[in-house]
This record gives C-alpha cells, sequence and structure tokens, in this order.
C-alpha cells in the first residue's frame, strides 16, 4: 500500500495483488466445490502465474484451504460475510500502517526522539484499520451489483390488529 498523488491530492493506494485476492475470493465463494487456479483465471482473467500467487498468500492467511491431488484445488476457509477487507489487505500487503511510525518499523528517523507527532498517526491508523474491519467481502460484493438488479430484502407485513380499524 503506497500514496499516489492525484491533482493534488494524495489518496492511499493498495496494491493490484490486493485487488486480485478479492476477485479471486469472490469467485471462490460460488459454488462448494474446489476450484483450480487455472479454473479461477479462465473465469476471472486474470494471468494463471498471479492467481496462484495470490491463492499461495491467502492460503498462507488462513482464507483459503488447498487440497492436493487429482481432485484438488482451492476453497473458502468462510463465507465471504466473515472475512473483512482487513483481513486480505494484512495477508496480501501487509499490517495496515499510515505511516512508519505507526508500523513501529521506524528505526532510521532523526527526528524520533523529538517528533512532536511522534504517537499521534495511531489515532488516525486504528479509524481505519476499524473502516475497514467493518466491511466484508459480501458488503463488497453486493456493492459491486447494479441497485437496478440487486433483490430488495424481504420484508415483513406489520402485524394486523384483531379489532377493526374505527
Amino acid at each position: 500500500m503506497g500514496p499516489i498523488t492525484v491533482s493534488g491530492a494524495v489518496m492511499l493506494r493498495l496494491s493490484k495483488l490486493t485487488d486480485y485476492a478479492v476477485v479471486v475470493l469472490v469467485r471462490l465463494s460460488r459454488g462448494d466445490a474446489v476450484q483450480t487456479s487455472p479454473g479461477i483465471a479462465g473465469a476471472t482473467g486474470i494471468p494463471e502465474p498471479t492467481v496462484a500467487k495470490v491463492l499461495k498468500a491467502l492460503s498462507g492467511g488462513g482464507l483459503v484451504a488447498s487440497q492436493r491431488g487429482a481432485r484438488g484445488g482451492y476453497r473458502l476457509m468462510r463465507p465471504l460475510g466473515a472475512i473483512p477487507i482487513s483481513d486480505v489487505i494484512a495477508v496480501v500487503d501487509g499490517p495496515i500502517a499510515l505511516t512508519a511510525c505507526v508500523e513501529g518499523a521506524l528505526t532510521n528517523c532523526e527526528s524520533q526522539e523529538l517528533c512532536p507527532m511522534r504517537g499521534r498517526w495511531d489515532p488516525v491508523n486504528d479509524a481505519i484499520q476499524q473502516a475497514l474491519a467493518n466491511i466484508t467481502l459480501a458488503d463488497m460484493q453486493e456493492a459491486s451489483i447494479p441497485r437496478a438488479f440487486r433483490v430488495p430484502p424481504a420484508r415483513v407485513a406489520p402485524p394486523t390488529s384483531a379489532e377493526p380499524a374505527a
């Protein structure tokens, strides 16, 4: 994850592998059987070596399980509604941190001991992590369906009173 400057504004940007990981996970949610790397690549248009790399990372992060053998492949470890986007980002890109100060990996900063902002990014970083933890892959999948094609939630009719209206 790194910053990108667009028309003077700085935005956070996730790696392409994280984007691909989301696509792969959503694809794995379709069907109960295990799916192969070449099959996922064919269905998503992502090159097979990239799909294999993403699946390896997702497997190492516990989001997918691999099954070896003639009927081998990959399957989700939990439903999309139980996978927050923050988990996918952490598995593919590493811990979510706005600055090296937040990450705790800052060792070469000349101003570290005197920095007036030391620790001040923590609440901002925590808010971003919390927001990403509250968005699941099921939420993202739902948002990808145009509103006109979304199935509205079932409405429960209000209970009717046994007494006639006056």
